[in-house]
C-alpha cells in the first residue's frame, strides 16, 4: 500500500520463498531489505562483499552465522553486522526453519540524525 510518503507492506512469514525482497515493495532506494528463510538443513552460499556491509536479524529461529570460517550461534532477537570484505555464509542446523530479516548498506553512505522537529 502507498500513500505519499508512506509505503506499507508486510513479512510472507507462512510463504515458501527462501528469499523475498522487501526493498522493491517498500520502495526502499538506500539500502538492501530482504526476507531470508533457511529449513532445517538449509545453507546459504559462502559469499561477501565488496562494499556492502549486512545487518542479520533472526526473527524465528536459531541461525548460524559462520563468519571467516567460524561459526556464531544467534537466536531469535539477536542482530550481527558483518562488513565489507568478509566471508559468510548463513546455515540453519537446527531441526525447525529460521527466519532472518537481512539489511545491506554503504558503511559511508548513511547520514545519521537528520531529523527535524
Amino acid at each position: 500500500m502507498t500513500e505519499s510518503g508512506f509505503t506499507r507492506t508486510a513479512l510472507a512469514l507462512d510463504g515458501d520463498e527462501r528469499f523475498v525482497s522487501l526493498r522493491r515493495p517498500l520502495e526502499v532506494s538506500s539500502m538492501g531489505m530482504n526476507l531470508m528463510i533457511l529449513a532445517p538443513g538449509q545453507r546459504g552460499r559462502v559469499h561477501d562483499h565488496e562494499r556492502q556491509e549486512e545487518v542479520y536479524l533472526v526473527w524465528e529461529g536459531t541461525l548460524t552465522l559462520i563468519v571467516e570460517g567460524e561459526p556464531h550461534e544467534l537466536g531469535r532477537g539477536e542482530l550481527a553486522r558483518v562488513g565489507p570484505g568478509v566471508r559468510r555464509q548463513l546455515v540453519n542446523r537446527g531441526p525447525e526453519r529460521v527466519a532472518i530479516v537481512a539489511l545491506g548498506g554503504m558503511p559511508d553512505a548513511h547520514v545519521g540524525r537528520d531529523g527535524l522537529a
